[in-house]
């Protein structure tokens, strides 16, 4: 007996069209153009293959046409859909780009001198090749579509909580699986057979951080000592939706009063953001107030940024980073992440907690253990 898997809603996908249609009026924009992954899937709910690609072009009354290398679900979001060769005799292309963008202006009935919005940051030269002919300016809307991306719709949520799942399972199992002599490799590998498992298909990433010993980085052929703390940031990826949330495993549960006390600081910003986190609050001040209590446990101890939004990409809006300005809103999701790095820890704690901004704070997502 199947069980059915989160997906994104071919109604919602309709309801972000027409978002970006009116983004379009604002913009006296006749039509957009978009090629990346995540747009497309975001507005149409088709995710290409990894080595495949597509475009969308969505016009101001809302038509919208899908170019695809393969055959598509009827349950995608598009009024019309045009295929093209993306791989001859099974040898992928590699001038899908172009050949995708051509099959979308092919199709689209001949006009001059329009305003047509885009996405700076992918298409380029093609898109403008392609443009030339039917264009009298292009926009670009990049800024507007991350923006558009923060509030995070009931079917975006269900993907992130299928993706956050998929941490659960692999933090119960590392809890099991750490201890002194197991490499990094074999921590790395029995995490991912548990995260596919759990997802039930393979996933489009795993998370970046699998070093004991170390404040973080790719998994090592290097065996895990007694005393030392590993920590695991994981961050799977289910159907194109990414979680991310860390957590630090002592190698052999017995643990110093140092690195008892610098848990207990950490927590501590994890609680000081989940109550005071709220719509309106400045990001910046979420990171001061967190690096003033981190750094008076240890100076200079905490060195990144205390958080980030999550979706269709590992880092979003809002940013809990003093290099942007951002201010949470309703309906962000992103996550908290504090921690502290010295020697004396063996070498660091980081813990990292996911949340949803609601009208009145923020509701947690990740409700799995904090403990070393």
């Amino acid at each position: 007996m199947t069980t059915s898997q989160p997906d994104l809603s071919p109604e919602f996908c309709r309801q972000r069209q027409q978002r970006v249609c009116r983004l379009l009026h604002q913009y006296s924009a006749d039509q957009a153009v978009f090629v990346s992954p995540e747009t497309i899937q975001y507005l149409t709910g088709f995710r290409t293959h990894r080595l495949m690609h597509a475009a969308v072009a969505l016009s101001a009354d809302g038509d919208c046409l899908l170019a695809s290398p393969v055959e598509v679900s009827e349950t995608v979001a598009a009024d019309r859909v045009v295929t093209f060769p993306a791989q001859r005799l099974a040898t992928l292309r590699q001038d899908q780009p172009e050949a995708a963008l051509r099959a979308l202006f092919d199709v689209l009935p001949p006009a001059t001198a329009l305003r047509i919005g885009s996405e700076f940051s992918a298409g380029g030269l093609h898109l403008q090749k392609c443009c030339d002919t039917r264009s009298d300016s292009l926009i670009d809307l990049d800024a507007e579509l991350w923006r558009l991306r923060r509030c995070k719709d009931p079917d975006e949520l269900a993907m992130i909580h299928k993706a956050i799942s998929c941490t659960e399972a692999m933090y119960a199992a590392a809890r099991d699986l750490i201890r002194p002599g197991v490499t990094e490799l074999d921590v790395f590998c029995h995490l991912h057979a548990v995260a596919v498992q759990t997802a039930g298909e393979p996933l489009t990433a795993l998370g970046n951080d699998f070093q004991c010993g170390s404040p973080g980085g790719p998994p090592r052929n290097r065996a895990a000592a007694a005393g030392e703390l590993f920590i695991l940031d994981l961050g799977p990826c289910y159907r194109g939706y990414c979680a991310d949330n860390c957590r630090t495993v002592a190698v052999k549960r017995q643990i110093t009063d140092q690195q008892f006390l610098a848990w207990e600081t950490i927590v501590s910003v994890l609680d000081d953001v989940e109550k005071s986190a709220r719509p309106g609050i400045a990001c910046r001040d979420l990171f001061r107030h967190a690096k003033e209590t981190l750094n008076a446990f240890c100076p200079d101890g905490f060195s990144h940024h205390l958080g980030h939004g999550i979706g269709l990409y590992p880092h979003e809006a809002p940013h809990l980073n003093p290099a942007w300005d951002d201010v949470l809103e309703t309906g962000d999701v992103f996550t908290v992440e504090p921690g502290l790095y010295h020697e004396s820890l063996r070498a660091g704690i980081r813990l990292e907690q996911n949340y949803r901004v609601v009208p009145d704070g923020v509701e947690r997502m990740t409700n799995f253990p904090l403990e070393l």
